[in-house]
């Protein structure tokens, strides 16, 4: 009999400061220890490397974006090769002069970068002012063929989205990453705050559902400014079972495996992929339907 096709998902759920150089710290430490624990493929929460700076606007935060591949890929190069992981690291890209995206750098367990995702929705909300600093992404949807497994990175206000779930997995993802840095405001009442977090967790189980894939987030905790973030790092099955859920105030290092031969017993039984009418599904291209 065939042995099971599992890999580990190393989750590093941090709090975040204006002390650069300890954030850093803390995102090593936490790869090293998902390592230590046998993680396989290590995701880091969005934008680690800083307190989430995006609910100002503020043009001294600029100072915080780097090169990629740059500084910080190299650092994760070298730990990725030293452990044997996959580490996927979000990052504040400087591309050129004055164009900058949020993105995320895929590095290999032999240390080499397979390159990166541009966050392609871009929020604009009180406490998310993304779209001051970020170019939404002009990459497209991508898979990274890595050591252990096809994975695909989207980017926090990217869970909200079904259409770059189902292109993700279309192109073959095996499961589907999303850094993320969400939380709730210090005077919001108890029943939003739960209304917020169920709607958050519900549209990404339904995402693994409907491709069949395991779907992983990890988030940021801890308090900054106004906000409370909600932690809740998580992994479903292929079916949108949680697997694994974190604390919300906690930083936390989990290892979670992830069995990936079951998607094709939940795609063969639930044969949503079959019966898509690809036929009929020309008017999503338009941003409304206006009929007459």
């Amino acid at each position: 009999m065939a042995k099971e096709r599992i890999v580990n998902i190393g989750l590093v759920q941090n709090s975040c400061s204006s002390d650069l150089k300890d954030n850093l710290r803390k995102a090593v430490e936490g790869v090293e220890e998902a390592a230590k624990q046998g993680a396989q493929i290590i995701c880091l929460q969005e934008l680690f490397g800083s307190t989430y700076f995006c609910d100002v606007e503020d043009y001294e935060n600029f100072k915080l974006a780097e090169a990629i591949p740059g500084p910080s890929t190299e650092i994760f190069s070298e730990l990725a090769k030293k452990h044997n992981v996959v580490i996927i690291a979000s990052l504040f890209e400087k591309r050129a002069q004055g164009l900058y995206h949020n993105t995320a750098a895929v590095i290999d367990a032999d240390g080499t970068y397979l390159g990166k995702y541009r966050k392609m929705h871009i929020p604009d909300d009180p406490g998310y002012f993304e779209k001051f600093y970020f170019t939404p992404g002009d990459l497209g949807f991508k898979t990274f063929d890595t050591k252990y497994a096809k994975i695909g990175v989207l980017v926090c206000w990217d869970q909200w989205y079904p259409e770059a779930a189902r292109i993700t997995a279309l192109k073959g993802a095996e499961m589907l990453f999303y850094p993320t840095a969400i939380g709730w405001h210090k005077d919001q009442d108890d029943q939003t705050n739960q209304e917020q977090h169920n709607a958050w967790q519900t549209i990404q189980q339904s995402h693994a559902v409907a491709n069949g894939v395991p779907v992983i987030g990890v988030n940021r905790t801890g308090v900054e400014g106004d906000m409370q973030f909600w932690g809740g790092s998580y992994v479903t099955n292929a079916f949108g079972w949680l697997e694994y859920k974190a604390p919300h105030l906690e930083e936390i290092v989990k290892v979670v495996p992830v069995n990936l031969d079951k998607s094709d017993s939940y795609r063969i039984h639930w044969p949503f992929l079959r019966d898509r009418r690809i036929d009929a599904y020309g008017p999503i291209e338009k941003r409304f339907i206006d009929e007459e």
